[in-house]
């Protein structure tokens, strides 16, 4: 059988019933590949043993960051900060096998190939604000007002940076010069955390929250760059929807309580991700 491009994310292993998910996942072919699109956890010895198990499942895995594997928990003995502890992550990945955002993009030649398969690190600014007029300290303030306030405000550390909209600024620049360099004429999956574009949190249950999933530096990075599909997580919304012609994929777990909801669209599977 011909190997499929997968991807899933938010598995938030620190959960048994999410743990257990990873634990059953199997490829049906020895040639699948799988993306992951973060929040595989928090502790790391919860995204080593997350990545270990499934690099050892699929031909190649892909991973890209999510908030939560960025976070600094006081319990977990690696107490790396900000950029210090994503190189760490890189470098776990990189003893695993596992393909990272600070890696040459793998090529993918099986069932809806050939594409270039771009994992991207990409981040928040605050730009993602339900009444554009408000300045981002004026966001945030109403964000508050309304009882949302995103963990990430003390558990995710930019340093070296001076906030973590400095830290993403950086990354829009990093990879736009690396998205600009691939092949034109290839078509490329990327994969991100949060969407590229903003549209999808809009159905979000608090919309005030948008202001931590994303950032308007990469609205038209569908349409610059040939892109056959976009692959994201974060919102814990799975679904698929298109955007200017572009198929976008939120492939989320996400936690127990919300995948045992009745009606919840749940992604307890890998999507196939190319059609």
């Amino acid at each position: 059988m011909p190997g499929e491009l997968l991807a899933i994310s938010d598995l938030h292993v620190a959960y048994a019933e999410n743990r257990s998910i990873v634990e059953e996942l199997r490829p049906a072919s020895d040639d699948d590949w799988l993306i992951v699109a973060g929040d595989v956890g928090e502790m790391s010895e919860d995204i080593t043993w997350a990545l270990t198990t499934l690099s050892r499942a699929f031909a190649k895995v892909v991973w890209t960051p999510g908030n939560h594997e960025l976070w600094t928990p006081r319990e977990d003995p690696l107490q790396l900060r900000g950029v210090a502890r994503y190189q760490h992550l890189v470098e776990i990945c990189r003893s695993l096998g596992v393909v990272t955002p600070e890696d040459p993009y793998p090529r993918w030649e099986g069932n809806g190939g050939p594409v270039t398969v771009a994992p991207l690190f990409l981040l928040y600014d605050y730009t993602f604000r339900t009444d554009p007029g408000l300045s981002q300290e004026e966001a945030l303030a109403a964000a508050r007002a309304e009882g949302i306030v995103c963990t990430d405000e003390f558990m995710l550390h930019p340093d070296p940076y001076p906030s973590r909209e400095a830290w993403c600024e950086a990354r829009l620049k990093e990879t736009e010069v690396r998205l600009a360099a691939m092949d034109p004429d290839l078509p490329a999956v990327l994969i991100n955390h949060y969407p590229l574009v903003r549209e999808p949190t809009r159905i979000l249950r608090y919309p005030e929250f948008g202001l931590w999933c994303g950032t308007e530096g990469t609205a038209d990075w569908h349409r610059r760059f040939n892109v056959a599909a976009m692959v994201y997580g974060h919102l814990h919304i799975p679904r698929t929807t298109w955007h200017d012609g572009v198929r976008f994929e939120e492939v989320s777990v996400g936690y127990p309580r919300e995948w045992k909801r009745p009606g919840h669209p749940s992604t307890l599977r890998p999507r196939r991700v190319l059609h």
